[in-house]
């Protein structure tokens, strides 16, 4: 058993992070937060909008900002984007501050999931499937490396199904923290 407040679904666009994480947190009564959403909150504009005024750089950093906000509180389920990886210190925030759970899929099912969103910068490719592929090669070591639990998300189209097989991995992996917990594991 992991103890942990918080737990933070990491993984690739369509892999089901803010559906399954949603449902997840509902289930344990907890509050849910997705940081791609939550930023445009903040901002007052889309993702897609600040990649073109500020690129990938501009919006890393605003990203990183939040996830240490967000990491920092307790009782939380947080879907992450998918390349919320991508920067150390996002990585160090997400392992000492919660339990971390990557939902893996293929890029089959992200080809099937995103097949009609227009809306995510990263997929503004000539082959989609191509710069899927470019992204796992990069990102699926940092998913494995942060994560506390790997979980296939591909397994069928359901959501309440993913969610479902997501809580009986947790209850087998995952202690929830209590409120008075120590935060000794954290590094100084």
């Amino acid at each position: 058993m992991n103890p942990a407040a918080n737990l933070f679904m990491i993984g690739p666009m369509g892999a089901g992070k803010t559906t399954v994480g949603r449902r997840i947190a509902d289930a344990l009564g907890l509050g849910f937060f997705d940081l791609d959403h939550e930023i445009e909150m903040r901002s007052g504009v889309t993702v897609a909008l600040i990649f073109e005024l500020e690129g990938e750089a501009g919006f890393r950093k605003r990203e990183s900002e939040l996830l240490d906000e967000f990491t920092a509180q307790r009782d939380i389920v947080l879907a992450t984007g998918g390349g919320a990886v991508l920067a150390a210190e996002n990585r160090r925030h997400l392992c000492e501050r919660g339990f971390v759970v990557y939902l893996e899929t293929t890029v089959e099912q992200q080809m099937k999931r995103l097949a009609h969103d227009r809306k995510r910068p990263l997929l503004a490719a000539p082959d989609r499937r191509e710069r899927l592929l470019q992204l796992a090669a990069e990102r699926e070591p940092l998913y494995r490396e942060t994560a506390d639990l790997v979980v296939e998300s591909a397994h069928g189209n359901s959501s309440g199904a993913a969610a479902r097989r997501l809580l009986d991995e947790l209850a087998r992996h995952w202690q929830r923290a209590a409120v008075a917990a120590s935060t000794s594991g954290q590094a100084a």
